[in-house]
């Protein structure tokens, strides 16, 4: 039986200090995380580009039930030939060479709302598409759905997501942000433990968006309609749910790139290997800094 959040904490610090001291690495990552981490990323850029695929054979999203040609669209990405459009509510702007007209590989000018090099297949193929992307839909719900048990189960959330009281204060809120942008960090803590930044951002991510993505692609199909009708009625209609879908998936794109460049800020080479073998190697001047901090108490 595990203890208190504290009582968690202190132990797995006090093995981080043991490691540290031997090695100078410190336990960032277990092996079912890195796995999932590395699989992840590749499904949802399987999805991504195969979604998009699916999206240029009706390049507009509506609210509601109902959406063809005739319906009034909130987002539409259109070209009449020469110049690509693409219209976000009333605003309008020019996307030639990028979304609604650009050329493809071979250097044919192609009308598709978004490109081939974006796409899977690369080519205009709607069945294959849709038969990547609910391939790749079920690999993702069904580990997600392990995970999030085990993660409730096993301690991981009491234990690395949890959000203190003292977390929640602006100056703690701004100091973490500064340390995680930081090359090397300041701290052991810094390395073993989530920041508040981090906490936020895979919450929202494990349990709150991916949870959604899947329920928005289940409403869509009419046979998980018939099943479950409740969740047209959460989502307010297959069209809306088609928007809410991809709406979503243009977040977790906005995830990705934040976490790309804040990787990048803070030290890539570590890590990354710290995402593939579950390792953090601290920089000498941490370790002496720790070394100094033990001494003072």
């Amino acid at each position: 039986m595990t203890g208190s959040p504290e009582t968690d904490r202190d132990q797995r610090d006090e093995e981080a200090t043991q490691m540290l001291e031997r090695t100078g690495d410190v336990k960032r990552h277990h092996l079912s995380t890195r796995i999932w981490h590395w699989f992840n990323a590749s499904a949802l850029l399987i999805l991504l580009m195969s979604g998009l695929m699916i999206f240029n054979a009706h390049p507009r999203l509506y609210w509601g039930e109902y959406g063809s040609y005739d319906d009034p669209a909130w987002l539409e990405i259109a070209s009449d030939g020469e110049r690509g459009n693409t219209r976000i509510g009333p605003l309008n702007y020019d996307t030639t060479g990028v979304f609604g007209i650009a050329k493809d590989g071979e250097g044919v000018v192609r009308q598709r709302a978004f490109p081939s090099w974006a796409t899977i297949p690369s080519t205009y193929d709607l069945a294959s598409a849709r038969r990547w992307h609910f391939f790749f839909a079920w690999l993702l719900a069904l580990p997600l759905l392990l995970f999030m048990f085990r993660a409730l189960f096993n301690g991981h959330v009491k234990n690395d997501l949890h959000i203190r009281r003292q977390e929640w204060a602006p100056k703690a809120i701004w100091r973490d942000f500064k340390n995680h942008i930081r090359p090397k960090p300041r701290h052991v803590e810094d390395a073993t433990r989530y920041n508040i930044l981090q906490k936020f951002s895979y919450i929202a991510v494990i349990f709150i968006l991916l949870p959604v993505i899947i329920l928005t692609g289940l409403t869509m199909s009419p046979g998980i309609d018939a099943a479950w009708p409740w969740l047209l009625d959460i989502f307010g209609g297959r069209q809306s749910a088609r928007s809410i879908h991809f709406i979503i998936a243009f977040l977790l794109v906005t995830f990705f790139l934040v976490h790309i460049v804040m990787v990048l800020l803070s030290g890539p080479i570590s890590q990354i290997r710290a995402m593939i073998t579950g390792w953090y190697r601290l920089p000498a001047d941490t370790m002496v800094a720790h070394s100094e901090q033990e001494d003072d108490q």
